[in-house]
């Protein structure tokens, strides 16, 4: 359980050090040069910090950290402004997690800067380099950082604004972590003062994994921004989502179940769909009348089915098992999916009244994730046949199949091509990881679709069932997906 301790904390339960407030003590970390301090104000609640130190970044950090000790999950809510004028642009403040005190320690933080730039930073190692992951809003802001288990996310709100995630990732922190609330001068010859107001310091203990449930955010990402929202985020498993052609509803399915959603948020509405348990393959046609779904009634491999968009009784199209759905063609005809015929999984197609079936690739290993580009000219799709998992296309025939992934090698699925024909949006793992599976650190990537060098436009705690249908919404300006963490029950 939870428990959340909002500043005043007249009852906390904690032999805090004077002027420490909530947490226990403050610690110059680092070669900080002039030493720092903390006040808090008990009747205003606020904590005014001044910190030292060279910078928080690369292999080593020097800042000034007022902390607690505290294991298992955790989050920190804080608002701040700079009390001190001038400096560097790039000095910095906000919430931490942190293995150790060292200087190189591992450690996960979310800070602003100056010049207001605010980012998501973390070192997963002692001693490796730090990474990080930028958001478009800028300071001022409320920013918040948590831990749930292994996984580490953030999320900031412009002043009285909703939460936008920044990004989220797992690593391996020690059970018990330094957490608390960082400055840093970024010059070591000086020292820079942060006030930070309306702290929310919540401490959850320790939950193993049989007590923890999935926690699934369905979001959707600005292409141009990088701005994430949330549409809807539940303690349930679902995934998959969908945009409709009119660019109002996203479609995602949970629990074997098919549910649509206002892009805005909401209550979800179900979809029915008889007695067909759905897997997370599932699209709605050009015209917006059908969707075609991947799934089976009992027992058995999954078959690919049309259902009206409304809900209704499914249409068996593709009977031998197992198939699953990934695109239909511009003009609605043909359905493309990835099948498993005599121990090889390769692409097929086939007319959506039913028929028979044609395949269009024949390379050993699995060849998956089949889509149409808008003008029908292609179909983008992943293949292991180079020995790593990566971005194809082929023209509808099966001729003319070339690779498209790009710039640094990662095992990369599920292309989709934006309804404008200008960009491929995908899902890239770690080019060690095998098969696409849940639970992992993943990026989406954003490549030009005539060609040039890949950027990330969210890093995210996914997987499999996080974009493996087309998500694209109608005006080729954002993108829809699900990112997950494991949250104590």
């Amino acid at each position: 359980m939870w428990i959340a301790v909002l500043a005043p904390v007249a009852a906390l339960c904690l032999h805090a050090a004077e002027g420490a407030g909530v947490f226990e003590r403050g610690t110059d970390v680092g070669p900080s040069g002039p030493r720092g301090s903390v006040e808090y104000d008990a009747a205003a609640g606020t904590y005014r910090i001044t910190g030292g130190g060279a910078n928080m970044w690369e292999t080593s950090d020097g800042f000034y950290f007022v902390w607690r000790k505290v294991a298992g999950d955790a989050a920190i809510t804080a608002d701040f402004e700079w009390q001190t004028a001038g400096g560097h642009l790039h000095k910095k403040a906000g919430p931490m997690l942190r293995a150790g005190l060292g200087p190189d320690d591992a450690y996960a933080d979310i800070v602003a800067h100056a010049d207001g730039l605010v980012s998501l930073q973390y070192r997963k190692a002692k001693g490796q380099p730090t990474l990080e992951v930028r958001t478009p809003l800028k300071a001022p802001v409320t920013l918040r950082l948590e831990r749930h288990g292994d996984v580490i996310s953030a999320e900031v709100a412009p002043r009285g604004g909703e939460f936008h995630p920044v990004g989220s990732f797992s690593m391996a922190l020690p059970e018990t972590v330094y957490a608390g609330l960082a400055v840093c001068s970024h010059d070591a010859s000086a020292t820079q003062t942060a006030l930070f107001r309306n702290v929310v310091f919540r401490a959850g203990g320790v939950a193993g994994p049989e007590a923890r449930a999935v926690e699934s955010t369905l979001e959707t990402v600005d292409i141009d921004t990088g701005l994430r929202r949330v549409v809807l985020r539940q303690a349930a498993h679902f995934e998959a989502p969908n945009w409709s052609p009119d660019g109002k509803w996203l479609l995602y399915n949970g629990g074997g179940a098919l549910y649509r959603i206002a892009v805005s948020g909401g209550a979800p509405e179900r979809i029915g769909t008889g007695d067909i348990r759905l897997n997370n393959d599932h699209g709605i046609s050009p015209d917006g009348r059908l969707v075609a779904i991947s799934g089976s009634a009992g027992r058995g491999g999954s078959q690919i089915f049309v259902v009206p968009i409304t809900g209704g009784v499914p249409r068996l199209v593709v009977s031998a098992r197992p198939s699953y759905w990934h695109g239909w063609s511009p003009d609605g005809k043909t359905l493309v999916y990835c099948a498993e015929r005599n121990g090889n999984y390769d692409v097929y197609s086939i007319p959506v009244e039913g028929g028979e079936e044609r395949r269009l690739t024949t390379a050993e290993g699995l060849d998956d994730g089949p889509e149409y580009s808008p003008d029908g000219k292609w179909i983008y799709f992943n293949s292991e046949r180079s020995g790593l998992m990566q971005i194809w296309r082929m023209r509808p025939d099966g001729t003319e199949q070339e690779l498209v992934s790009r710039g640094a090698p990662s095992a990369d699925w599920f292309a989709h091509p934006s309804p404008d024909g200008r960009w491929i949006v995908y899902l890239a793992y770690d080019k060690a990881v095998k098969g696409h599976p849940p639970n992992q650190n993943v990026v989406l990537k954003i490549m030009p679709a005539g060609g040039g060098e890949p950027r990330v436009l969210a890093t995210l705690f996914g997987g499999q069932g996080t974009i493996n249908v087309p998500s694209w919404s109608p005006d080729s300006r954002q993108v829809a997906f699900v990112s997950y963490r494991p949250v104590a029950k």
